[in-house]
């Protein structure tokens, strides 16, 4: 099962959060066939709107949010939440321009808009004390989060997200990039042959890297398209490229732990330092994967993060001292 529930985000901002897996005994939705989610499931939100009780409420599971990437959605995280809903609540929010999440042309894209908006789901879904789990641009927002707010987060998965400063050339190049797309797809398969073996920027043929783009593309008149602004994408990333987030890390008092794939963008070097500076780091690193570390090889991103995944969750769970 596949539940959606809105959450209203900094300055307004309607956002998507999903719930994957059967909801957790005694916290009914109430569906609304007029706001059909995908694949026919209707969207059910909390009665009378009101948030759960913090934690999940006695005797409930451990919540867990999770957080994609620049340019993802909350639906990379299905095959994680699905197990992870198996013993806790899982949640992935559609952060804001992504996904089914409102995309206001002049909202803001700030880090403090993408931090406020974690927050308040949070608050909203009663998830708190959770552990976030976090991708990339996600994973910078989760330990933003944690660093300033230490009562809502029990837990932090860090996924393949550098600490230091990429610089103005990394923000070129991703415009360039951006403009290199051959849109609009003429098909699904266009679109996964593209991001999978001819984007410039791959090595090696990469079927999951494909199926990852194909994941955030919508059928429009003229083809397949993004469901996404690249421009919004690139004021997302430049509110963080030219600024390094050591100071953060060091803030974060919860347990962490940093994920690297071994050919990710995250350097060995920089992410055991990351672990150092933190003041409660892990380190785990996933064979074969590259920067979509839990897309490219599932299996061994769980095998990677469920231990420490048990251990946060029970300290965060209800009833921890």
């Amino acid at each position: 099962m596949t539940r959606r529930i809105d959450v209203t985000g900094a300055g307004g901002v309607r956002l998507a959060a999903w719930e994957f897996g059967d909801p957790p005994k005694g916290e009914p939705g109430i569906l609304v066939p007029a706001q059909a989610g995908p694949e026919g499931h209707a969207r059910p939100r909390p009665p009378g709107g009101a948030p759960q009780e913090p934690g999940g409420g006695p005797g409930r599971s451990p919540g867990v949010l999770l957080l994609h990437g620049l340019m993802g959605r909350a639906s990379h995280w299905a095959s994680t939440a699905r197990w992870l809903s198996e013993r806790h609540r899982a949640v992935a929010l559609d952060q804001r321009g992504h996904g089914q999440s409102a995309k206001p042309p002049q909202a803001a894209f700030t880090r403090e808009a993408y931090v406020a908006d974690a927050e308040a789901a949070l608050e909203q879904l009663g998830l708190a004390p959770a552990v976030l789990i976090g991708h990339a641009m996600g994973a910078l927002t989760a330990w933003q989060l944690a660093a300033q707010r230490p009562d809502l987060v029990g837990g932090l998965v860090i996924c393949d997200m550098r600490a230091s400063a990429l610089g103005a050339a990394s923000q070129r190049e991703w415009a360039d990039w951006f403009k290199a797309w051959p849109l609009p797809f003429a098909t699904l398969a266009d679109v996964r042959k593209w991001f999978g073996e001819d984007d410039p920027w791959v090595e090696r043929p990469n079927p999951s890297r494909g199926a990852f783009y194909a994941e955030v593309m919508q059928e429009a008149a003229d083809g397949w398209r993004p469901v996404f602004d690249p421009e919004q994408m690139l004021r997302s990333r430049e509110t963080w490229v030219y600024d390094a987030h050591w100071e953060e890390l060091a803030q974060v008092r919860c347990p962490a732990l940093v994920v690297r794939g071994l050919d990710g963008e995250l350097g060995r070097a920089e992410a055991q330092e990351m672990v150092r500076v933190l003041p409660r780091g892990q380190y785990a690193e996933v064979a074969d994967a590259g920067h979509l570390v839990h897309y490219d090889q599932p299996e061994g991103w769980r095998a990677a993060i469920e231990p420490f995944l048990d251990g946060a969750l029970r300290e965060a769970g209800p009833g921890a001292s």
